[in-house]
């Protein structure tokens, strides 16, 4: 292997630095007040651009919730210090709706067509959504197919794509993932994460579904403190061997507070995967 994959930065991995949160959610639907989440934060979100060109590595993507609000003052502050910086807006992670609830899909979605609104006005390249909570029976995918190609229309009039994630109840294998996107319009793609799926089929079942991945939440193991190659390693050659090519979204979330060290760590074995 010799070409070395776009590598993208979450701001969920720098969930400690940047410390608040702005949980606007479809039950209320506000520009709400910071709250402490993960403390007062070193960093906020208008410098979370050059922390990661810091890195080097020039693509992003945001978690709603570190988003103040969708006010266009905001999202043009955002989308300047973005340019700034050199970094690509990738991917703006909406964190919430059920698209497989009856009695609020609609509610939901049209919270989540304000926030790919959002992600047009910040120049985002992609918006994920979640495709639905429920187990996945047949009417629990019919109601999630329906409401992401409404979405993936959405998006594409913006010049948004719209993918979704192997997450959640709905999606928990990859015969759901098979269902859903069989009833798919071709405006919604997937964001393979290798984080989602646990078991002994795991690789096996990340090889079954990154032939259909545009992009990767590449998130490692860090609960034993360090990080666990061999999974690392296995995840990667799973989406390798499916054709993915990347980009591969370094997502850390151990126990250690510092951030910047664990994802520098899956840089390099990434970089160094790559180019062996």
């Amino acid at each position: 292997m010799t070409r070395t994959p776009p590598l993208a930065v979450s701001s969920w991995s720098l969930h400690r630095a940047l410390g608040r949160s702005w949980p606007n959610r479809p039950d209320h639907d506000v520009t709400p007040a910071a709250e402490p989440t993960w403390g007062e934060g070193e960093i906020t979100l208008l410098e979370f651009p050059a922390v990661v060109a810091a890195l080097g590595i020039d693509r992003v993507e945001i978690c709603s919730f570190h988003l103040e609000s969708r006010d266009p003052a905001f999202l043009a502050a955002l989308k300047a210090a973005l340019a700034k910086n050199g970094v690509t807006l990738q991917t703006l992670l909406i964190e919430y709706g059920d698209l497989t609830d009856p009695a609020t899909a609609e509610r939901d979605l049209l919270w989540m067509e304000r926030w790919i609104d959002a992600a047009a006005a910040l120049g985002a390249e992609k918006a994920r959504v979640i495709a639905g909570k429920a187990k996945p029976t047949p009417e629990a995918i019919e109601r999630s197919a329906r409401g992401l190609n409404r979405l993936g229309r959405h998006g594409a009039e913006r010049g948004v794509q719209i993918v979704t994630e192997n997450w959640f109840d709905l999606l928990a294998s990859p015969e759901d993932v098979d269902a859903l996107f069989a009833r798919l319009d071709g405006s919604v793609a997937l964001n393979g994460d290798f984080g989602n799926w646990d078991g002994p089929s795991k690789y096996d079942d990340l090889r079954a579904i990154f032939p259909r991945a545009v992009c990767c939440h590449a998130k490692g193991d860090f609960s034993s403190g360090a990080l666990d190659t061999d999974d690392y390693g296995a995840c990667l050659e799973a989406a390798a061997a499916a054709g993915f090519e990347g980009p591969y979204t370094l997502i850390y979330d151990g126990p250690d507070d510092d951030e910047i060290r664990h994802l520098a760590v899956e840089r390099d074995f990434i970089r160094a995967y790559f180019a062996a």
